[in-house]
């Protein structure tokens, strides 16, 4: 699908730099930064599950922690 995106002088600055740093075309980089950001959410819910799941499991264990 095709998109058209505006951006500041400084967000495109700030994509130029990224883009060469990572040495692919803008487009690759708007891509990679996605896909990023994406990893990175999945990554804070699945943190956020696996903490529920100690608290709510091993709520002795992290009370006598928590006293110690």
């Amino acid at each position: 699908m095709a998109m058209t995106i505006r951006l500041t002088e400084e967000l495109d600055a700030k994509l130029e730099r990224l883009a060469n740093e990572l040495g692919v075309s803008k487009q690759q980089a708007v891509i990679h930064a996605i896909e990023l950001s994406d990893a990175k959410s999945i990554r804070e819910h699945q943190l956020a599950e696996a903490m529920a799941f100690v608290l709510s499991h091993d709520k002795e264990l992290m009370e006598k922690l928590a006293d110690s």
